[in-house]
């Protein structure tokens, strides 16, 4: 199944990446993490989204799990972008921002937490394709704290995207 073809800005995204990256915030230690993304689409003109991240010990085997999200992520015309994410841990995103050739930037619009969720009430994202890798940087305001870094990677791509059947 081809792309949606208003998909073209965001499409080099498609696909399973997997790498690691180091997290830190100023309530936790600084960490050392793996994660796998995936992005995938059903012919409509938005991409699936999908995270899982492990804590990594120092010879970089899994120890535990750490984060996970899911979402959509829909672009608009002007090489605008809406990514919509929701988190196990009681707390729902909505992103927007733009897509400059293969570089996205995006910012929260919009948080909502469940009443059990940990204080958090920022986001702001970027994403690149630097020589065939996605880098990103993510930096939140959570918990008292202002909006400041808290986790960046690098990830390869290690599966081009498959439709199910």
């Amino acid at each position: 199944m081809d792309a949606h073809p208003d998909l073209e800005p965001i499409a080099f995204l498609l696909g399973r990446w997997e790498g690691a990256g180091v997290i830190g915030y100023p309530t936790m230690e600084s960490a050392n993490f793996g994660q796998e993304v995936e992005f995938g689409h059903n012919g409509k003109p938005f991409l699936t989204y999908r995270s899982r991240s492990w804590l990594l010990d120092a010879e970089g085997a899994k120890v535990r799990p750490l984060a996970t999200e899911t979402g959509f992520w829909r672009i608009q015309p002007e090489r605008q972008l809406e990514v919509c994410l929701a988190h196990p841990t009681g707390i729902v995103e909505i992103y927007v921002g733009e897509v400059v050739f293969h570089k996205i930037e995006l910012r929260t619009d919009v948080v909502a937490r469940a009443a059990s969720a940990k204080e958090y009430t920022a986001g702001h994202r970027l994403y690149g394709l630097v020589n065939g890798n996605l880098m990103y940087a993510y930096d939140m305001a959570a918990v008292g704290q202002p909006l400041q870094s808290h986790a960046s990677a690098e990830l390869k791509k290690v599966a081009d995207f498959e439709p199910e059947d």
